[in-house]
């Protein structure tokens, strides 16, 4: 029998906006599901971004291998259609905010009404539950409500912003095990049900080394320590200068140190006091920095990667964006990939981490133009005729 991807045989609706949602419906895509994206008829808030700059690249990123169509939920015949989608559908999903679905008519009461089989997902900043349940929820807020701002950046200076948006994509990989779990389940009991991830609760057990420096100082030491060590529980542990950019260098345990002492050729390192192991390294993480640093300066980037990496000392360079999107090695993979976009020109565009053996990775195929699969959706799938699908579009239904 011919290998298959896993979710050859689910039906996702896709009511995703943004990060949140859309990457984990293109987590579904990628392992094979049908994904269809429901946009209001002006499009979802990330494809409206593209007036902005480069901004349509995250839209195009995020929504690859799922077909497009419009639909008005705030007209009655809208909630109609989106009814009879999931009466076909294994899964529903959104990230808008707590209650806005119910407020339509379209929540996880109503459509287990109509399939009782139906996977419900959603995504939020604080969770459907809890005194923050309607607090505004973007990454960047989150990041502020969830202590990933107040332990990101130096002791001295303000807080600042993780530069991804972690909130928002841990919160989508976190939904997409959710319903992975919840199909998993329907498989032994027949029975759908309501699945939800919070975006700070998603985000909170990242910060376990700021954690553990917390609670072992009696919430006496700083909170943010730059690029050392959250935990300032590692020496070597931090971004080195070099003579044409950084190179981020980490000793964990012994071996690695006596390595980085060879490779620094500084034989004597290994029986100072001061260096003698993990603690007396903590203690003296300022002459570790100075001399590490000292060492690292002396070289350009990727000849002292080269060289640290014949030692097996943990290090990668600091690369800028032009060096990860034309990384050899995640094109090989086809981790990332260059597309001909109709819309927006030769673009890079990222495959899914999944991997299944026995089969390639699926081809990218690119996002859609906003409703450019709506008569193949309301037509070939939900059965409607022609002339209807013209009545809903004179009508602003799609």
């Amino acid at each position: 029998m011919a290998a298959r991807h896993p979710l050859e045989s689910v039906m996702v609706v896709d009511l995703g906006q943004i990060y949140n949602g859309p990457y984990a419906t293109f987590l579904m895509a990628m392992a094979g599901a049908r994904v269809i994206k429901i946009e209001p008829k002006e499009g979802e808030h990330l494809r409206r971004r593209g007036v902005v700059g480069g901004a349509a690249l995250p839209f195009a990123m995020l929504n690859s291998n799922k077909l497009s169509v419009t639909l008005n939920l705030k007209s009655e015949r809208g909630r109609a259609l989106l009814l009879d989608m999931a009466k076909r559908a294994d899964v529903v999903l959104e990230n808008f905010a707590p209650g806005t679905a119910d407020r339509l008519g379209v929540g996880w009461e109503r459509l287990k009404e109509v399939n009782p089989r139906l996977i419900y997902a959603s995504g939020s900043g604080y969770g459907l539950t809890g005194p923050y349940r309607d607090y505004p929820a973007m990454d960047l807020t989150v990041q502020a409500m969830a202590g990933v701002m107040s332990v990101t950046g130096y002791a001295d200076r303000p807080p600042v912003k993780a530069g991804p948006a972690i909130c928002d994509f841990f919160g989508g990989v976190h939904l997409f095990g959710a319903v992975m779990t919840a199909l998993y389940e329907r498989e032994k009991t027949g029975v759908g049900r309501l699945v939800e991830v919070s975006m700070q609760e998603a985000v909170y057990a990242s910060l376990s080394s700021n954690l553990g420096l917390y609670y072992g100082s009696g919430g006496a030491a700083p909170p943010r320590t730059g690029n050392r060590h959250g935990g300032l529980a590692e020496s070597p542990y931090n971004v080195y200068p070099t003579r044409d950019g950084w190179i981020a260098i980490i000793c964990v345990g012994e071996t690695h140190w006596k390595s980085l002492v060879r490779a620094m050729e500084r034989p004597e390192l290994a029986h100072d006091p001061r260096f003698g192991g993990l603690k007396t390294r903590v203690e003296n993480m300022d002459a570790v920095d100075e001399i590490v640093s000292a060492f690292t300066s002396r070289f350009d980037k990727q000849a002292l990667f080269e060289l640290l990496l014949k030692h097996r000392v943990p290090c990668a360079p600091v690369r800028d964006l032009d060096e990860v999107v034309n990384d050899p090695h995640m094109h090989a993979r086809r981790a990332l990939e260059w597309i001909d976009h109709p819309e927006l020109g030769r673009i890079p565009v990222q495959a899914s981490p999944l991997r299944f053996e026995g089969v390639e990775p699926l081809p990218i195929v690119p996002s859609r133009r906003l409703g450019e699969d709506n008569r193949t959706v309301y037509g070939d799938w939900l059965g409607l005729p022609g002339a209807e699908i013209e009545r809903l579009e004179r009508e602003g239904v799609i």
